[in-house]
């Protein structure tokens, strides 16, 4: 049995589909979770005399009383087949303590943010725009490129929309897809995020020095990323990263 001091309980109260293996859920947690926007906490569900955990990244903000999260099905994986089973009614497991040092980084006083993210790597981002619609920043401005292989994948495409409309000019978004032959409807950006990445950096004049740059989600976006970052110029200091899974690593080729 789950020890209630690390875990306390939760129900959903919303879910919504995105596509076969991407979903949303809302949970109303039984005590509050404090957090602050870009920090993950943890969720489980008993199997037997064991608790199945993982972390992910909250999407609601901190001025919200649910919890929100946005899921993709690992098929094979321990975790998210059972929470993909699970509806409005259901209950899941919660630690105590939000983590993560994922956030807006107001330790160099930078004013400029950029965030380049994968499918459900738009979570943290999705809270600090949130919050900043709810608690504005006087000068900071966030340029947001969200990339997936279909626009379907594109989770929280319509709300980032209608907040960059709202923004006045702190917030540009810009989705992406990587396979446009399979979305033929699709009249927007494509690539791949680390294809792009430059283009729109430069274009924002996101300058090195004087923006904090963000990249969450996909291992192999992540490391390119950071390379075409440290050679335009960037700081290690200035580049934030969530990877949301390590990549197995490939074994030694025989003599």
């Amino acid at each position: 049995m789950a020890s209630a001091d690390k875990y306390q309980g939760g129900r959903i109260t919303w879910r919504r589909d995105y596509g076969p293996d991407l979903w949303s859920v809302r949970i109303a947690p039984d005590s509050p979770v404090s957090f602050e926007p870009g920090q993950y906490a943890t969720l489980g569900v008993e199997d037997g005399s064991k608790v199945i955990e993982r972390a992910y990244s909250v999407v609601s903000s901190p001025t919200e009383s649910e919890l929100e999260f946005f899921f993709e099905l690992v098929p094979q994986g321990q975790l998210t087949p059972r929470l993909y089973a699970l509806g409005p009614g259901d209950r899941v497991l919660l630690r105590h303590r939000a983590k993560g040092a994922f956030k807006l980084d107001r330790a160099n006083e930078h004013k400029d943010h950029f965030f380049v993210t994968t499918v459900t790597g738009i979570a943290p981002v999705v809270s600090i725009v949130r919050t900043l619609r709810k608690e504005p920043a006087p000068g900071v401005r966030l340029v947001v490129l969200q990339a997936a292989s279909r626009s379907h994948e594109l989770g929280y495409q319509q709300e980032l929309e209608a907040a960059e409309k709202e923004s006045r000019g702190w917030l540009r978004y810009v989705p992406l897809v990587s396979r446009p032959w399979e979305d033929l409807g699709w009249k927007g950006e494509v690539g791949r995020a680390e294809d792009v990445m430059r283009k729109h950096l430069d274009a924002s004049g996101f300058d090195p020095g004087k923006t904090a740059v963000y990249l969450c989600g996909h291992p192999m976006m992540i490391e390119n990323g950071k390379g075409i970052l440290l050679r335009r110029g960037f700081d290690r200091e200035d580049i934030h990263v969530e990877v949301y899974w390590m990549p197995k690593k490939e074994k030694a080729a025989g003599p």
